[in-house]
This record gives C-alpha cells, structure tokens and sequence, in this order.
C-alpha cells in the first residue's frame, strides 16, 4: 500500500477532534503511530516501510477555539450543576432503540432508575446494553442515533436525584 501524504494529514485531522490521545496502525507494508499531548496537538511519531528507510514526518495541529458563549446560553455547564455524565464504557457505534423502527429507550426531560436500559453500543457486531447507574432525570442526550462513539466519550448528561 502506497503512502499518501495528504491522507495521513486528514487522519490526524480527524484524530485531532477526539480524545484518542495515541493510536498505532499496522500492516505488512508500513507502521503509523500517532500521539496527541495534552495541549491537544497530534504529531506523527514515525512511519517506516520495510526494505526502505524509515520515514519520519512531523505534522502538528491547532486545536479549534470553542464558540463565544452568548448572552441567552446558562453560564453554569453541566458539571457546575452537578449533573452525572453516562459515558460509553467501549468504542461502537451508539444507538438509542432497538431498532430503526423502534421508539427510542430514553429521550430528554425523562425519568430515570438505576438498572435502566439507557441506549446500546454496538462493538464488532455485538450488540452492548448500558444501563443507568444512577437514579434521576434525563437532562441532554450528546449523541445522535448511529453515530460512532470513542471509550470515555459522555453520551448524556443525568441530574440526578
């Protein structure tokens, strides 16, 4: 497999905007380890290609600023207000029903006990439940039906009783 430049640059583009902090790809024709430090910037450590010299290309990324807060947004975030993030234990895909067709488990503004079934997690075709750990009431769902999701990501945000 040839290596593409601008590829890579794109990949750690896209690494940049999660909170992977390391990650090694390998295959018969080459290595790729990235690491981003806390300052959030991603730097290619190295790659090498067999038979070839090893290759080493150092690339670094600008985190984004975040949005001005306007004068209608609450200033308290949701940690002020001592809400409980339900976080996903595993890398997957995150759904809120059982199925397309099906209502979701739990929307915003419901009640919640601990035990609940909250959404599903799909890693490598198996299908993970993740329930509530708390009891309380369901404040901000942060992720939409069928997106990907990183180990530790916050799904919801539960104020808790």
């Amino acid at each position: 497999m040839p290596i593409n430049l601008s590829e890579i640059r794109e990949f750690i583009s896209a690494l940049a905007q999660t909170d992977i902090t390391e990650l090694t790809l390998k295959s018969d024709d080459f290595e790729l380890t990235v690491r981003k430090d806390v300052t959030s910037k991603a730097t290619i450590a190295a790659v090498s290609v067999p038979q070839e010299p090893p290759q080493v290309v150092q690339t670094v990324i600008q985190p984004v600023a975040a949005p001005p807060v306007t004068a209608q947004e609450s200033i308290l975030g949701p940690l002020e207000r001592n809400y409980v993030p339900v976080t996903s234990p595993m890398v997957g895909t995150f759904y809120r029903a059982p199925a397309p067709e099906e209502p979701p488990f739990v929307a915003v503004n419901d009640r919640i006990r601990t035990g609940q079934l909250l959404c599903i997690i799909e890693a490598m075709k198996l299908m993970n439940d993740i329930e509530s750990e708390v009891s309380g009431q369901v404040m901000e769902i942060l992720v939409s039906n069928g997106e990907p999701v990183e180990y530790g990501q916050t799904l919801m945000w539960v104020k808790p009783d």
